[in-house]
């Protein structure tokens, strides 16, 4: 086994742990919680990270995508979640329509 599966072998056997660990904590506690409100604000927070950085500095395919095009499926997703309400499929639409659309217009 190479370097860098063991380090993926090790990495989904934490996040599995993490996820057990959490759906254990989070049934044992209320909603509105101050652990739960933390936990959500991390999530959130992560993946706001993880968008900024696929935006500003992608890598493998991504990277052949204009910077256009992945600006305008962000602000485009933006839209869609504000217009649904929060709704996670119509944003992720929404997202992807816009970045193929200024894809499309300005290659």
């Amino acid at each position: 086994m190479t370097g860098p599966d063991l380090a993926l072998g090790l990495t989904v056997l934490a996040m599995l742990g993490l996820r057990g660990a959490g759906l254990l904590l989070g049934g044992a506690l209320r909603p509105d919680h101050p652990v739960i409100a933390w936990a959500a604000s991390v999530s959130v927070a992560t993946l706001a990270a993880f968008v900024v950085l696929a935006l500003v500095a992608p890598s493998g395919l991504l990277a052949t995508v204009p910077w256009a095009a992945r600006l305008a499926g962000v602000v485009a997703g933006a839209i869609g979640w504000q217009l649904s309400r929060g709704a996670m499929l119509p944003a992720l639409g929404a997202g992807f329509a816009g970045l193929l659309l200024a894809w499309w217009i300005a290659p």
